[in-house]
């Protein structure tokens, strides 16, 4: 093999070993925001719940509504 060719060869090895890395990176991003997702959606799930109970509840009292507490 020539010279040429091996010092292709090499870049090309070290391109590829590049995205190789580069897309573990990404695997393990989209590993990490697909948690925070199920995260969220399992919180936002809880709060519509809470939000129903409230409303079905037909409390339209809001925090600012209610007397300060004693230390005031």
């Amino acid at each position: 093999m020539t010279d040429i060719h091996e010092d292709r060869l090499i870049a090309l090895e070290c391109r590829l070993a590049h995205y190789e890395r580069m897309a573990e990176e990404i695997s393990d991003v989209m590993i990490s925001q697909g948690r925070m997702i199920d995260v969220m959606t399992v919180e936002i799930r809880r709060l519509r719940a809470r939000l129903g109970e409230i409303e079905a509840g037909g409390s339209s009292r809001m925090p600012q509504d209610e007397p300060p507490p004693p230390h005031y």
